[in-house]
C-alpha cells in the first residue's frame, strides 16, 4: 500500500508538453511542488522506469496482485521508451497573463458616427442613396 501511495504521488502531476498547452489537474500545483523537491530523482524517466520495475517485483509473487504487477511493468516499459527518446518530466509553470493592448485588439476603427445601423442595413444604404 505504501508503494501505491508513492506511485500516485509520482504520477498525479502532469508534465508540460513540448508543443501546445497542457491543462493542469485539480490541485496539481501542490503535488508538483513535492515532485520538484526530489529533483532529478523524479524528473528522469530512466529512474522512474527502474522504480516501477522494482515495485512490480514483490507484487508478482501473489496472485491477487498480478494485475498491478502487469500495470507497473507496462508503465516501466513506457517510461523506458520515453527516456530513450530524450523525454523528461517538466513542471507546468504558470505564466502571468499579459493584458492585450487596446491598439492591438482593434483592427480597423469604425468609419460611421455612433448611432450605426446594423451590418445588413449598412450594405444596402449606399445603393438606396445612389438610386
Amino acid at each position: 500500500s505504501v508503494a501505491g501511495v508513492l506511485v500516485c504521488l509520482l504520477e498525479y502531476p502532469r508534465s508540460k508538453r513540448k508543443k501546445g498547452s497542457t491543462m493542469e489537474r485539480c490541485g496539481q500545483k501542490y503535488m508538483t511542488a513535492v515532485v520538484k523537491v526530489f529533483g532529478p530523482l523524479t524528473r528522469n524517466y530512466y529512474i522512474r522506469a527502474v522504480l516501477h520495475a522494482a515495485l512490480a517485483v514483490p507484487a508478482g509473487f501473489l496472485l491477487s496482485t498480478i494485475l498491478g504487477t502487469v500495470c507497473l511493468g507496462i508503465a516501466s516499459g513506457i517510461y523506458l521508451l520515453a527516456a530513450v527518446r530524450g523525454e523528461e518530466w517538466r513542471p507546468i509553470e504558470q505564466k502571468p497573463r499579459e493584458r492585450p493592448h487596446v491598439g492591438d485588439t482593434i483592427k480597423q476603427p469604425p468609419s460611421n458616427p455612433p448611432p450605426r445601423p446594423p451590418a445588413d442595413a449598412r450594405k444596402k444604404q449606399p445603393a438606396e442613396v445612389g438610386g
